[in-house]
């Protein structure tokens, strides 16, 4: 395997795509416990040949996790989350791919840039100071995401008086502590955690309002695919949410997102430039 370039971490990739009107993160979780994909990727040369394969069916971006974060999943340790991801890290980036790295542990993010990602993907939205001084460090980028509570409780009784209005407000918060931090806004980007800490209420309120996070003036990731509410909304099994999936994204897309967490990126990519060729052909 061919070493990292020790300066690919700072020389961040757009996180939009110049050349579509959306950016798709293909998921490769190396986790054995992962509620949809776990165990399958957990080996790092499968983990490596299913991120070239996203990359392959459109993915512009490689999405690495080594923890576990769907509800009630328990807390894996920084070094093993590290040993997990930073080697699928360097192979992907060997092979030209763009990888973030899904974690909110500093050690695995230091490992990852290290290795040559480019952009860190951190659910709890930089909740730790450390996190945001590295990426300010790094170059890197960064996704801000909500999430009430923890992985392993957030579900237990999501509330909210007016999640939009929630949701928004802590990551217009984050954003400023990103950018008194030093990362500038041209490198930040928010998602509002549809899943992490919400009802099936919440999820739907949130993609029907995404207009409101557009008007932070940095792209609105979603990340809805193979989700627990697609099966209370369709009563399907995560191998069997597909279709909801793809619903799900082109209704986010259609309210404004820009930037698609997905595990199907071919299905994707077709649903969304099928929207955005009749969205570009009204009146």
């Amino acid at each position: 395997m061919t070493p990292p370039d020790p300066g690919a971490s700072r020389r961040v990739h757009a996180i939009l795509n110049p050349d579509r009107p959306f950016t798709l993160m293909g998921v490769v979780n190396v986790t054995p416990d992962s509620f949809f994909d776990g165990g399958r990727y957990f080996a790092p040369g499968d983990a490596i040949a299913r991120g070239l394969e996203l990359r392959s069916e459109g993915a512009d971006w490689v999405d690495v996790g080594g923890e576990s974060t769907r509800p009630g999943s328990e807390p894996v340790s920084p070094g093993e989350e590290a040993a997990r991801v930073v080697p699928v890290v360097a192979g992907l980036v060997s092979q030209g791919v763009a990888v973030s790295v899904d974690t909110r542990n500093v050690e695995t993010a230091r490992g990852a840039l290290d290795a040559g990602a480019t952009l860190v993907n951190d659910v709890t939205g930089l909740a730790d100071p450390a996190m945001a001084a590295l990426a300010a460090d790094r170059g890197a980028a960064v996704l801000l995401m909500h999430m009430q509570g923890s992985p392993k409780t957030m579900q237990n009784a999501p509330t909210y008086a007016d999640v939009v209005a929630e949701v928004r407000a802590f990551l217009e918060d984050r954003l400023h502590a990103a950018e008194a931090r030093g990362i500038p806004r041209e490198r930040l980007a928010v998602d509002p955690g549809i899943g992490f800490g919400k009802a099936l209420e919440h999820n739907l309120r949130l993609i029907a309002g995404l207009r409101a996070l557009c008007d932070l003036g940095v792209p609105v990731a979603v990340g809805v695919s193979r989700k627990s509410f697609l099966g209370v909304v369709t009563g399907a099994s995560p191998t069997d949410r597909l279709a909801g999936s793809l619903a799900a994204a082109v209704c986010a897309f259609q309210n404004g997102a820009r930037i698609f967490r997905v595990h199907d990126v071919k299905a994707t990519r077709d649903a969304l430039a099928t929207s955005e060729a009749v969205r570009s052909h009204g009146t």
